[in-house]
């Protein structure tokens, strides 16, 4: 027996917006809803999960002061995501910048507050 797989959830006080905001904004395909609190997200072949619920995160400002993120997001061009974000109306908190560890990133929030951070691995 082998775990095939992992599935991060955020929660969303408004789960039309949210679905959104990851399928418009971020080009992730919608793969199930279940009426209407909860909903499956498709990035390649990895799956997010949205929770709908009264009230907001109460984690977002300690991940924001901590430096953290709630989802680290890979893709293959990390300079035109960011662009393509930025073009839709989403500010950056960190831009686009090489780390030490060898990836190009950049951090935003979703519609929500959710910390999201973008990595392509650098060649080397």
């Amino acid at each position: 027996m082998t775990v095939t797989s992992a599935i991060a959830q955020l929660r969303t006080t408004d789960l039309e917006q949210s679905i959104r905001f990851y399928t418009e904004a971020l080009g992730l395909r919608l793969a199930f809803r279940f009426r209407d609190f909860y909903a499956g997200l498709l990035a390649g072949t990895q799956m997010l999960h949205l929770k709908r619920v009264d009230a907001p995160d109460p984690d977002l400002h300690s991940i924001d002061a901590g430096e953290h993120f709630h989802l680290y997001l890979e893709t293959d061009d990390a300079a035109a995501l960011a662009s393509a974000l930025a073009a839709r109306g989403v500010a950056l908190l960190k831009p686009l910048h090489e780390t030490p560890w060898g990836t190009r990133e950049f951090a935003f929030h979703d519609d929500q507050g959710h910390t999201l951070y973008v990595g392509q691995a650098l060649a080397g």
